[in-house]
């Protein structure tokens, strides 16, 4: 189970023989092209279509899209339906990140207990000044002063420093770059 979270990288994967104790080899997965950005836009427009309607609004027959959207599927290129739910609906309407140092060696077991962390949403290995990114989110101050302390009691955490989300000024998007894509300028 070593590396599962770089294997469901979008752009890169994982070598399953990556031994313990040895870096991951990084392969570069193949690239959406025009054909995938149309029918990724006609997705993001309406995501509950139906694989008939996809064909129409992008101008695919059926076939072609299922094909396409199992094959985009496969290779990890589309996301769980989880981004879509709000943590604010759910009763965690703080957000924060925090930018954690950890022991080296202890990397994979901390990530693994960040995981085990239901209000951690993400973890992102960083270059510079610190070895972590971690997206949480609480229900309040106080929760989100627990769940710091429950990060901080990790083994191998070495010190972390949290900075509250006031508010958010650009919502995650990918629209832009299939626009980019799907006009032919992309990539």
């Amino acid at each position: 189970m070593r590396n599962t979270r770089l294997r469901n990288c979008a752009i890169c994967t994982a070598d399953a023989r990556a031994q313990p104790g040895k870096a991951a080899v990084l392969t570069t997965k193949r690239h959406a092209d025009e054909i995938d950005a149309r029918l990724l836009l006609a997705l993001t427009d309406e995501p509950r279509a139906t694989t008939i309607a996809l064909a129409d609004k992008a101008g695919l027959s059926r076939n072609t899209v299922q094909a396409r959207l199992n094959r985009l599927d496969d290779n990890g290129m589309l996301k769980s339906f989880e981004r879509r739910v709000s943590p604010a609906a759910l009763g965690y309407p703080l957000a924060a990140y925090m930018l954690a140092n950890v022991k080296q060696r202890r990397l994979d077991d901390v990530a693994e207990a960040l995981a085990g962390i239901p209000e951690v949403l993400e973890v992102h290995g960083l270059s510079g000044v610190a070895d972590l990114l971690i997206h949480v989110v609480a229900k309040d101050a106080d929760d989100l002063y627990r769940t710091a302390g429950r990060i901080l009691d990790i083994k191998g955490v070495k010190r972390s420093n949290t900075a509250l989300v006031m508010r958010k000024l650009v919502d995650y998007r990918i629209k832009p770059l299939l626009d980019e894509l799907g006009n032919g300028s992309g990539g």
